[in-house]
């Protein structure tokens, strides 16, 4: 201002000495600092919570995606494997369909069968009951 209105007068310093407020308004004024002041820690706290929170969500969600990419690398590998093993078949059972599929269900007997139990295997028109000779583990062991 003063510059403004050419007063040629320069202000150097500004020094407030015992700066207090009316006695009428000193209540007021200490009410207002403090609120000021819880003002700011609650901020100082908010911020401290955020700088604990955040940090640790970002970390798990990172962890959280890595093993869904690593749990889809999985699947596409054994389904690339799986592709690999029907084309393989597909290629041996193109040479000799017969013995391919010969092959195939003496496989899956070896792995249905033991899981049976006991069970009775009648032929086509139901006419007769085969004779099946039921082996528990330890009869097929040699123990009676």
């Amino acid at each position: 201002m003063v510059k403004r209105y050419e007063l040629g007068l320069s202000i150097d310093q500004v020094q407030l000495k015992n700066v207090n407020p009316p006695a009428p308004v000193q209540p007021s004024f200490n009410e207002v600092n403090q609120a000021q002041q819880e003002r700011e820690e609650l901020i100082n706290v908010a911020n401290g919570e955020y700088n604990r929170v955040v940090p640790k969500a970002r970390g798990e969600a990172d962890q959280k995606i890595q093993a869904a990419e690593g749990y889809a690398l999985k699947r596409v590998n054994e389904a690339q494997g799986d592709v690999a093993r029907f084309e393989a078949v597909q290629r041996e059972y193109l040479k000799a369909p017969d013995v391919t599929k010969q092959r195939i269900y003496i496989e899956t007997m070896l792995d249905v069968v033991p899981n049976l139990g006991k069970k009775i295997i009648i032929d086509e028109e139901a006419s007769q009951i085969l004779p099946l000779l039921q082996l528990s583990p330890e009869t097929a062991k040699g123990n009676p």
